[in-house]
């Protein structure tokens, strides 16, 4: 069975708008890495509707992109990606998979049958995840910025606090710091 590792970019004020992040070749490279070492993704729909109306293109080399951004593309177009939603069921980016189980269930299956592990990329999503406690590690980017609004890593809440073991702490040039924690069992 995988782990399912739950990453996201994150202000130290808790925002995990997309926009608010550092977008540089580090940051892609920090990405890139963490998708080179699993076997699959996995979103919500509105991360995945987000993420389809752009990398795509780029891979196509119909965007103009760094060589950091393209290889991203590129690598995310091959990967397998599996979406979560109860309102779409037609995913027909390249290698895009429904999880149409019930959440537990679907989101099971999908360790079970990935060895190397799924990257969870999802907000909303993780805190759903959390709830099932189905999330086995984290990996945030956390970025030297305040953004002051939301939405907000969490906000949905959580039934009980997560005990969380550091397994490492990386910082960046960019002044970001690559945090991986482990749930404490």
């Amino acid at each position: 069975m995988g782990l399912l590792t739950f990453s996201i970019n994150v202000t130290l004020d808790g925002c995990v708008d997309h926009q608010e992040g550092i977008a540089d070749d580090e940051t892609h490279a920090f990405f890139t890495r963490l998708m080179d070492e699993v076997g699959a993704m996995l979103w919500g729909r509105i991360t995945y509707e987000m993420m389809e109306s752009y990398w795509p293109a780029v891979a196509r080399g119909d965007v103009e992109a760094p060589p950091a951004i393209r290889e991203w593309a590129v690598k995310l177009e091959a990967k397998p990606k599996y979406v979560v939603s109860s309102t779409r069921k037609d995913f027909p980016w390249t290698n895009s998979h429904h999880i149409a189980d019930d959440l537990r269930t679907g989101v099971q299956r999908l360790k079970d049958a990935t060895p190397a592990g799924v990257l969870l990329g999802s907000g909303k999503l993780a805190t759903e995840l959390d709830r099932l406690d189905l999330i086995d590690e984290y990996k945030l980017l956390v970025h030297p910025r305040i953004a002051g609004h939301g939405p907000t890593l969490y906000q949905g809440g959580l039934s009980s606090t997560r005990r969380l073991e550091l397994v490492s702490a990386k910082s960046l040039r960019n002044g970001a710091v690559a945090m991986h924690y482990r749930r404490a069992r």
